[in-house]
């Protein structure tokens, strides 16, 4: 059969399982129902088969916990973005049927647990409804205490029935998943995924066949963001790091804490944000690049810190899990507005690296560029991500560890003499000697947030401190000038060209597609380095007669958000313009539509 969408297919017939070639599966509950674990199960499979996938959860802010969504995208082809709208619903609650059913797809499938979903009837000739008691068929199969920890797993087996899934596999995940937890607990679960597959209904049996991709892929990895970066960062030598809880970045300190000492690092759970940002530094100038990272409001209590490394030049990796502000603000929301603090945050001219992963699989090489630029060029360097990414699971290649992997030694042998910040280099490059290093004329350097000397020497001098601080911007100069220009994707010249930088990329791709199909001639462009801004980017931005940044920011007193401004205010360009939301949710393909239709019909009325 032709390959088709779930809404094209769905036609009410179950002779035979219509093939599709790809399909958005939302599944809405609470937080402790372990939905996220039926959405990783789904997006691990795909990782372990031959087709694409892209996540997207919410989860409450609150420690009792609460509603909570987790969608996942399915395809044969490329998938860019989780979906805007879901074909399936599982909905376990009348809050999920009631918040989520207009999410669903034109002539969308809507199962429900009839448990403790009561059906509106003005949704029933909508879509189309599946009830089924999850809640009661759990205990049914593997009794009642366990219910609420199961019916996650029975729905799993609701899911591989209905798209005839491959059962081999994902019993192989859910036994690797439990199996730390004891054989009692494996028993559990099967019991539950079977009993979920097993059920019959002529509604839901092998509804749908997912088409391949191709050839079986057996060399992709499946991870969320945040693993990313934290697996980037020890592929590219980085053994020490500190930091302090909070979400989102949580999850890369657990891993990094867990996962460094098998490769002979460690990382400190310092007491606050302050200590950590200094206990990295001072790993830093131990002799290796040293990584602490935050989300806003403790990267706010580090700038005073990250102001020193700046000062004494020291290699620094901070990663930064933008999530919604100012201040506690919106704890597990999806924002992108601390850009302004990664690029200028802290007194003096304190100039640092800024640098934004786009999804799951950059994060793992945006954290190698990191570690592989403060190495080089002695200078703190920010890596900005964002709770859709960190929280995103993807699947894609298996880098290629021989050749990428960086063992960051310490070189202790004898030199002549040392000075860190001689001014007679040219390049402006600082190169720290590892403390213990024997320095032969016996004038050993010294390290300090004062202003200083070639040798660290606090220096009050008005000379030395210019010099010093034309070193240190143009280190960045110099760094400029060896990036890549951004990658166009389109037209190299038009009317109009879409900027986005972060979590954007995907539904930028995805809109521009879907407008150039529709009569407009539009190019997007994503920055991935941003401070400093690559050498090249002034013979781009002209040719195109307006230019939008699409960020999850606010618009600003003058219209436009962070990047916009850093835009503006190097090229001194009015056309640079800003599509802005601050709903803390991601953006979706078809708001980018609409935001793009509506300013080009307001400029042609001018």
């Amino acid at each position: 059969m032709s390959e088709t969408t779930v809404s094209e297919a769905n036609n009410g017939s179950d002779s035979q399982p219509s093939s599709i070639s790809e399909v958005t599966i939302r599944l809405a509950g609470n937080s402790q129902d372990g939905i996220q674990s039926i959405g990783g199960f789904l997006a691990r499979l795909a990782g372990r088969s031959e087709r694409e996938v892209m996540t997207m959860m919410t989860i409450p802010s609150t420690i009792s916990g609460g509603a909570s969504i987790f969608q996942v995208r399915l395809g044969s082809g490329e998938v860019l973005s989780p979906g805007d709208k879901a074909d399936v619903l599982f909905a376990f609650y009348q809050h999920s049927y009631d918040n989520h059913v207009n999410n669903l797809a034109k002539e969308g499938i809507l199962v429900y647990d009839s448990d403790h979903v009561e059906p509106h009837e003005e949704w029933l000739t909508k879509y189309r409804h599946i009830g089924i008691a999850i809640s009661s068929l759990t205990i049914e199969a593997i009794g009642g205490t366990a219910r609420d920890k199961g019916k996650n797993i029975y729905a799993l087996g609701l899911i591989g029935r209905m798209f005839s899934l491959n059962t081999e596999k994902l019993e192989r995940l859910i036994n690797e998943r439990f199996s730390g937890k004891g054989e009692s607990v494996v028993k559990t679960a099967m019991d539950a995924f079977q009993a979920g597959y097993r059920y019959h209904s002529d509604d839901l049996s092998n509804l749908f066949s997912l088409a391949r991709g191709g050839a079986e892929r057996s060399n992709q990895v499946v991870m969320s963001g945040n693993e990313a970066i934290g697996y980037g960062l020890i592929a590219a030598g980085v053994r020490f790091g500190a930091g302090y809880p909070i979400t989102p970045w949580t999850d890369i300190m657990e891993l990094l804490r867990r996962e460094l000492p098998k490769y002979g690092g460690s990382f400190i759970q310092c007491e606050d944000e302050i200590a950590s940002v200094s206990m990295a530094i001072g790993g830093s100038y131990g002799g290796r690049v040293a990584v602490t990272g935050s989300s806003g409001p403790g990267i706010s209590l580090k700038t005073e810190a990250i102001g020193w490394a700046v000062m004494a030049e020291m290699p620094l990796v901070v990663i930064d899990i933008q999530r919604g502000g100012p201040s506690t603000g919106l704890p597990t929301d999806v924002e992108q507005s601390d850009l302004n603090i990664a690029c200028y945050g802290g007194h003096g001219d304190s100039p640092r690296v800024v640098l934004a992963a786009s999804d799951v699989e950059d994060c793992f090489y945006t954290a190698i560029e990191a570690v592989n630029i403060a190495r080089k060029y002695s200078v703190p360097v920010f890596v900005l991500s964002d709770q859709a990414i960190a929280t995103r699971i993807e699947a894609f290649n298996e880098p290629d560890l021989n050749t990428i992997c960086n063992d960051i030694k310490l070189d202790l042998s004898p030199v002549p003499s040392h000075k860190p910040y001689d001014l007679s280099s040219g390049d402006g490059l600082s190169r720290h000697r590892a403390p213990g290093t024997r320095i032969e004329d016996g004038r050993y350097p010294v390290v300090t947030g004062l202003e200083h000397d070639e040798s660290g020497h606090p220096s009050g001098d008005a000379v030395n401190h210019i010099s010093m601080t034309k070193k240190r911007r143009n280190k960045l100069k110099t760094l400029a000038d060896e990036l890549p220009a951004p990658e166009i994707f389109g037209p190299e010249s038009g009317d109009v060209l879409l900027v986005g930088w972060g979590s954007t990329r995907g539904p930028l791709l995805e809109a521009v597609e879907q407008l150039s199909n529709g009569g407009y001639t539009l190019s997007t462009m994503h920055m991935k380095h941003i401070n400093p801004l690559p050498t090249g980017l002034e013979d781009i931005l002209p040719r195109f007669k307006s230019v939008y940044i699409v960020e999850m920011n606010d618009g600003g007193v003058y219209g436009y958000g962070q990047l916009a401004g850093i835009l503006r205010a190097r090229y001194a360009d009015a056309r640079i313009k800003g599509i802005n939301k601050t709903a803390a949710r991601r953006w979706k393909v078809s708001e980018i539509i609409e935001r793009v239709k509506a300013r080009l019909e307001e400029e042609a009325a001018v």
